[in-house]
């Protein structure tokens, strides 16, 4: 059983990375709601936190989500509005899976005082967390830069079409992080051959890259999507495989440490 929404380390960089997705805890009241294929978790975000493993050894703070985004959607806004207006996708609350399955067993579906509860009990919690950790960066370094870590299936068609590249970063169309590190970011993926990227495709930043990231207050934002296909054996409940994730891995901590790193000149 795990009782804390969240676990938290504090760095000396003013990286802070968060893992709002990765979690896997399912309270038994819910689980005993979902349906059988549901209890499987398959829009979990599997196995991101092993592949930032060198998190902690470069100094960069760490929040991580424990418990299921089929309770709360951390990185879904508070009032449930879409992030991409016009196009399907899973709520604050989901009640349906990326392909499009119900979660609940049929007459335990949820109701909006529900919802409005968990968004209280879990959803706030920690925001409130993400939110303090950002102010102490900001307070000891000057400024903050937060990067929000996904994975997905590469294939999803009721998200989207085709095969998502490897890396998939948001900046919020270049609203979330001052263009330095935008330009930092891409160069350095556009300068390897292994993982193929994008730059505000598909995924341009959901909540917490929107709501956080603002240059001018000294807060960077960046999200990064990367396509499960990249760094494992797709399935429906897969398997680490550190043979298959090390070079992505070894990519990330480059990168990091090169986003760390870097200074945006002052305005």
């Amino acid at each position: 059983m795990s009782a804390s929404l969240y676990d938290y380390a504090a760095g000396d960089l003013p990286l802070l990375i968060s893992f709002p997705h990765s979690g896997t805890y399912t309270p038994p009241e819910l689980y005993a709601r979902l349906t059988r294929r549901a209890q499987d978790l398959p829009d979990t975000d599997w196995f991101v936190p092993e592949l930032y493993s060198f998190s902690r050894e470069i100094g960069a703070s760490v929040i991580r989500a424990t418990h299921t985004r089929y309770l709360v959607d951390l990185n879904r806004p508070p009032d449930g509005t879409s992030l991409y207006p016009g196009q399907w996708g899973t709520g604050l609350c989901p009640t349906a899976s990326f392909d499009g399955e119900a979660l609940y067993r049929v007459g335990f579906e949820l109701d909006p005082e529900e919802i409005h509860g968990r968004v209280i009990r879990y959803w706030q919690p920690y925001h409130d967390k993400l939110a303090m950790a950002i102010k102490e960066l900001v307070r000891t370094h000057g400024s903050c830069i937060l990067w929000d870590a996904h994975s997905i299936r590469s294939t999803v068609p009721d998200l989207f079409a085709g095969k998502l590249p490897d890396l998939n970063i948001g900046t919020v169309d270049g609203q979330s992080c001052a263009a330095g590190y935008q330009d930092l970011i891409m160069g350095y993926l556009a300068a390897q051959p292994r993982f193929t990227h994008v730059h505000n495709g598909r995924f341009k930043g959901g909540y917490i890259t929107r709501h956080y990231g603002n240059p001018d207050v000294h807060v960077h934002a960046v999200q990064l999507e990367i396509a499960q296909s990249a760094y494992l054996f797709e399935s429906r409940t897969p398997k680490p495989d550190t043979k298959v994730s090390a070079p992505l891995t070894a990519l990330l901590k480059n990168l990091l440490q090169l986003v760390s790193a870097y200074r945006p000149p002052v305005q």
